[in-house]
């Protein structure tokens, strides 16, 4: 939705998180932070940008609290650095912001050319929110709880260190939708069919929609095809018992786990969505003819 001038000052508090450990992101941080002080906004930073600033530019605090405590997160870094972000700050519902500084740019569509004048309109009421998926993931093993995690991008079941397939049963509220012999599956939200789902050869879905992906990666039979599935149903994969069952669950490429056999991967929405803030001329579509090139001749 895009809000008015009417919505300025709503963002009196803002937090800070940079990418973890590059040395590149120290400039952007720098003039980010002069440039709302600035503005006369309060700056509070995560512990990934104070590593890149000097000491006592800003108050610093763990992610958690940082998101408790301001009215609005800019990420300084990829799409990588904000996924990360995203699951550590979700709970609190504090909308993102991400200044781009990685190569696609799905998600952090702020160029840091552009940041000075794209954040004066943000912060006079000119921008649009919209809400995101989040899947919330849990494994369970003999009936307990042993790993969880969130997502925004994707969860995937995948082999590991092994040149074999795997066997593994989905179920889709309870209900067999089918056993597949593959390299592995991915669960995708709308925002996550750019990234690893497409290569699998999944659809692209708008990040409006209410529906999650099922991707088989490289399956043995090739009419076992990508699904698309309402996002209120409970995905369950069972990892079957085989003498060459090596696998592992990955949230948004970033979280990992080692999976045993029978092990079972229980997938939902997680209750709340993420809130991201884009300038008010954002256009998806547009994102998507840049990224891909539509329409370029050869």
């Amino acid at each position: 939705m895009l809000l008015s001038a009417t919505m300025k000052d709503i963002f009196k508090r803002i937090g800070i998180i940079g990418k973890f450990g590059d040395p590149n992101v120290a400039d952007t941080l720098a003039a980010l932070v002069d440039y709302l002080k600035r503005r006369r906004l309060e700056v509070l930073l995560d512990t990934s940008a104070a590593e890149r600033l000097p000491p006592d530019t800003a108050e610093v605090l763990e992610r958690q609290a940082l998101a408790e405590a301001v009215d609005l997160v800019i990420v300084v870094g990829g799409d990588g650095t904000l996924l990360n972000a995203a699951r550590s700050v979700a709970d609190a519902g504090v909308p993102l912001l991400g200044i781009n500084l990685g190569r696609l740019g799905f998600l952090a569509d702020v160029s840091p050319e552009q940041m000075t004048p794209e954040l004066d309109r943000i912060l006079d009421g000119n921008f649009t929110a919209e809400d995101r998926t989040l899947l919330h993931a849990r494994v369970l093993r003999g009936g307990q709880v042993v790993a969880e995690s969130d997502a925004l991008n994707d969860v995937v079941v995948h082999k590991w260190d092994i040149a074999r397939m795997i066997e593994l049963e989905v179920h889709i509220d309870g209900r067999l939708l089918h056993t597949q012999r593959s390299d592995g599956i991915i669960v995708s939200t709308p925002t996550g069919s750019t990234a690893y789902a497409l290569s699998g050869g999944g659809p692209i879905l708008h990040p409006t929609l209410n529906a999650i992906g099922l991707v088989p990666i490289c399956p043995h039979t090739l009419n076992n095809r990508p699904i698309v599935i309402g996002d209120t149903a409970e995905i369950e994969i069972v990892l079957r018992n085989g003498a060459y069952t090596q696998a592992q669950i990955t949230c948004d490429g970033q979280i990992n786990f080692g999976l045993l056999p029978e092990d079972r991967v229980r997938i939902r929405r997680k209750g709340k969505p993420l809130k991201l803030i884009h300038p008010p001329d954002y256009d998806y579509f547009g994102i998507l003819r840049a990224k891909f090139r539509w329409g370029e001749q050869a």
